[in-house]
């Protein structure tokens, strides 16, 4: 035997001892799962787990969001919750964890805010007993209304798959008689026992099988008064009985069989129930099982199909086969015992969709020939656009106390955003993605949707004099990372940094900020459009900023025509203050990397200013580190700090100094021993400190720039006309520019714009 054959003997052999072990998992994990039950087992499970087996909808969903877990997120208005549901984080732990790429791409970014308004929702429907109410996710195109649908299904999914989200359903099993020319069914028919279930006979002994299409609960197999009986006894006294369960009954088609069988078997409810098979079923989106999206140009949700003329039926037993027995059919009935989402609502004619108000009012929707029983989340979305109009509507009264409404608006927080465009477009574009490309695209798109802030919506009026004056750059900053002007006066500052909450929550009244502006959809599609250009080598930010100026005087959407507020809702002006944050970053990138602006060093200016203050003001001489000697306070020191942050009065600028470090000594007693070296200078003096940093980058802007031009050379392949002084510079200071992210292409574009717009 050659060594070819002897090969493909091993795998043939491995591929054949895989296979043995899928085919033992597959069975061990099917019987590990309960997958199918007959009723009695069933019920020894509703005995051990009585509050997983008697859920609603609302209460299933609810267990799913807690099954995952939350976990604390810091924003700059305090601390929020998020759950990990829709983070598509399906491990549990208690940390988050980083799925896969595509999982990555579809989860929900932000929108806690969202998350939390729809717990409560669940929460109403829980007390209420039932899902009274259809939830309306309403807000502008693009803003994430059906991802967060889509999110909710994916982990009502992966619930599901979950022993605790086992959900059940019930088929009625005829097994064939023992000559296989009928049903054992009647009294007569058969020797087996009375106590004996058809439930998990092998599929060749059975003859036929009904499926409950409506998932109807098997709890409900049983009397109502018995079940109420039951259910009181198995479940904690302050738990409470969903409506479908307490009063529900069976759908029409499983009533029909049950009561033929109970007539047949003489009121025998044990051999009636020996005909029904539990089985698990797990919900699945694209299966449409419990989890259905109807689209606007859905006309029919639900209908019924006879199904006994069916010819795979006709060996039933004449007191089944002359029953006119029906099976409904259709999204609505796909859905039952998940979640329905009704896409852009809206936009269907209200004809179409009338019958949802005595479905959600009373919990039915009338079929043909029977009445469906609803258990199911009913969510909805529409944009802002068709809910006015709705609103109009003579009809409206009628449905607006059936619905619940949940604002979704954009996201105003641009670090949010920007994660939006780094999981969707930079893993899934053919050219690289420049540093800082996402961030301007975000940013612009933050900026077009805020609003200026009114004045007289604050309780606190110093507040909202101050919140006034906000430009709309400042206020993206201090919704991302709470960043207070710089501008302001220390009080200012320290009240607007407080009230944050409160300029938040007042953006949210009236004409609520977030509902107009670019959207997430329109400026991805920005940022493919620039990355598919032929001409381009990477996708850098220069590029993106002329999409959008072309964007702007296309005045396509309707935020381009808004009128400009005192700088908010001019879309065309923040192409330029965009600009000049990147430029920003750029140019501290680039002073980073040549080392000769380090914040280290002016912060250290300051910190050994601080020192000498200290002891000058006190008359105390002071021991120095170095020589390990008592000196004198250096006021040649003093002096020149004190000249560079133009002071008109020394001694009162220190005793200025000398109270703001104290406060800070109270506020944090625990730090006083290292006072001043841990003293965040930067949040005490933010305005001495820029001054300072201005002053020291101007003393080295002609180096900075050399280097910078430099670096263009060396990385566009002319490092050999530099002198070797600049050669070394550029190498040095490139090597901290690529360990950034940047790539020769990249950097040279953005020291470019750079050196051309601020070191000629």
């Amino acid at each position: 035997m050659s060594d070819d054959e002897v090969r493909v003997g091993e795998r043939a052999a491995e591929i054949e001892a895989l296979l043995e072990q899928t085919y033992a998992r597959t069975r061990d994990r099917f019987e590990r799962e309960r997958r199918v039950l007959s009723f009695d087992a069933y019920l020894d499970l509703v005995a051990r787990e009585p509050s997983r087996a008697v859920r609603d909808a609302a209460t299933y969903a609810r267990d799913a969001l807690d099954h995952f877990g939350r976990y604390e997120v810091a924003r700059p208005t305090g601390l929020t919750h998020r759950y990990r549901l829709f983070d598509l984080d399906f491990g549990g732990d208690t940390a988050p964890t980083t799925g896969s790429r595509h999982d990555d791409r579809e989860r929900l970014i932000g929108h806690e805010e969202l998350q939390e308004s729809f717990r409560r929702a669940l929460e109403g429907f829980i007390r209420e007993g039932r899902v009274n109410r259809m939830v309306m996710l309403h807000g502008p195109n693009g803003s994430a209304k059906s991802t967060f649908v889509a999110c909710l299904m994916r982990g009502l999914e992966a619930y599901s798959r979950a022993a605790e989200g086992a959900l059940y359903r019930f088929a009625w099993v005829f097994p064939k008689s023992p000559d296989q020319s009928g049903i054992g069914f009647s009294a007569a028919g058969g020797a087996r026992s009375e106590l004996e279930s058809f439930a998990l006979l092998p599929e060749s002994r059975i003859a036929v099988k009904l499926t409950s299409e409506l998932k109807d609960h098997p709890l409900l197999l049983l009397p109502r008064a018995e079940r109420r009986e039951l259910l009181a006894r198995v479940l904690p006294g302050s738990a409470k009985v969903p409506a479908f369960l307490a009063t529900g009954e069976l759908s029409h088609k499983n009533r029909q069989i049950f009561e033929a069988l109970l007539t047949d078997y003489r009121g025998d409810l044990r051999r009636v129930l020996s005909h029904v098979q539990v089985e698990r079923f797990d919900i699945s989106r694209r299966y449409r099982s419990g989890a259905v999206t109807i689209g606007p140009a859905h006309s029919v949700d639900a209908s019924e199909r006879q199904i006994t003329a069916d010819r795979s039926l006709s060996s039933l037993p004449a007191s089944l086969s002359a029953l006119t027995l029906f099976e409904s059919y259709g999204p609505l009935v796909d859905g039952a015992g998940g979640i329905v989402e009704f896409s852009d609502l809206l936009k269907r004619p209200l004809d179409a969709w009338r019958y949802l108000l005595l479905a959600i009012e009373e919990g039915t929707v009338p079929l043909s020939f029977s009445t469906m029983t609803m258990n199911a989340l009913l969510v909805a979305s529409s944009n802002e656009f068709h809910l006015a109009a709705f609103r109009e509507h003579h009809d409206y009264g009628s449905f607006r106390g059936r619905m619940l409404p949940i604002v979704v608006p954009y996201l105003r927080d641009y670090r949010q955003e920007q994660a939006i465009y780094d999981t969707q477009i930079a893993p899934n574009v053919s050219v690289r993605v420049a540093p800082h490309t996402t961030f301007v695209a975000a940013l612009w798109a933050v900026l077009t949707r805020l609003r200026r802030p009114v004045a007289q919506a604050y309780e606190d009026g110093a507040l909202g004099a101050i919140a006034r004056t906000l430009t709309p750059l400042e206020k993206a900053e201090l919704y991302a990372d709470g960043t207070v002007p710089e501008r302001l006066e220390h009080d200012e500052q320290l009240a607007l940094r407080s009230g944050l909450s409160a300029v938040y929550a007042e953006s949210l009244v009236g004409t609520s900020e977030g509902l107009l502006g670019a959207s997430a959809r329109e400026i991805r599609s920005v940022l493919l459009e620039v990355a598919a250009d032929a001409r381009a080598t990477c996708l850098a930010p220069p590029a993106v900023l002329a999409r959008l100026e072309t964007l702007c005087a296309e005045g396509d959407y309707d935020f381009l025509r808004l009128d400009v507020d005192a700088g908010y809702h001019d879309a065309r002006a923040f192409v330029e203050v965009v600009r000049e944050r990147w430029l920003d970053r750029v140019d501290l990138e680039l002073r980073t990397a040549t080392g000769l602006v380090a914040e280290e060093r002016y912060m250290d200016l300051f910190a050994r200013y601080v020192t000498q203050v200290s002891h000058a003001v006190k008359g105390e001489r002071w021991l120095n580190p170095v020589t390990q000697a008592f000196e004198d306070p250096d006021h040649e020191l003093l002096r020149s700090v004190e000249s560079t942050l133009e002071v008109t009065d020394p001694d009162e600028f220190r005793a200025t100094v000398l109270g703001g470090l104290a406060a800070w000594a109270i506020d944090q007693p625990d730090r006083m021993a290292a006072l001043p070296q841990t003293v965040d200078y930067r949040a005490l003096f933010p305005r001495q400190l820029a001054k300072l940093e201005a002053a020291y980058f101007e003393s080295h802007r002609a180096q900075i720039a050399r280097v910078g031009r430099s670096m263009v050379a060396f990385i566009s392949g002319e490092g050999a006309r530099l002198e070797p002084a600049d050669a070394l510079a550029a190498e040095r200071a490139w090597g901290q520019l690529e360990a950034s992210g940047y790539d020769p292409e990249s950097a040279r574009i953005a020291l470019t714009e750079l050196l051309d717009a601020r070191y000629v």
